[in-house]
């Protein structure tokens, strides 16, 4: 199993993004990455993000986790570590040297259970907004894949 950590940014209820596109399906992404050898997830955040989107963040606590199961036997099972954070520098700016992301898009909060996520992640976001309480563990995650 991989680690991938990502971060929830969130400003005026809105959730920032990383929109890409599989075959015909729209599909959004927290930002955040995988891990080089020895690196920190907080560290790893700290760096896709200032090298995919040119801005720098604080990252704060950890809002949840939870494994995507990979139905394939090629692809890995993967724990999506969320952390929560805020932008403290720059602005947003897709980098396509660093990311093969199509566009930065900044969704409100009441929309992401419906949109296609990676990690399937919409509603436990409303849940932790609603609550101000940490969920922790959640589980496995149900995915769809693209």
């Amino acid at each position: 199993m991989k680690v991938r950590p990502a971060v929830l940014l969130i400003e005026n209820n809105h959730v920032l993004l990383l929109h890409y596109r599989y075959g015909d399906a729209d599909v959004y992404c927290l930002p955040g990455g995988n891990p080089d050898k020895g690196e920190t997830l907080e560290h790893t955040l700290v760096r896709e993000l200032q090298e995919e989107l040119g801005v720098e963040v604080e990252i704060g606590p950890v809002a949840f986790f939870g494994e995507v199961i990979a139905p394939e036997t090629d692809k890995p099972d993967v724990l999506h570590v969320v952390f929560a954070g805020q932008l403290i520098g720059g602005i947003p700016q897709l980098n396509p040297a660093e990311t093969t992301a199509r566009a930065i898009a900044w969704k409100p909060v009441s929309q992401l259970d419906a949109l296609n996520l990676y990690p399937n992640v919409g509603r436990n976001i409303q849940d932790l907004l609603l609550s101000q309480n940490s969920p922790g563990y959640i589980g496995k995650i149900d995915q769809t894949f693209f």
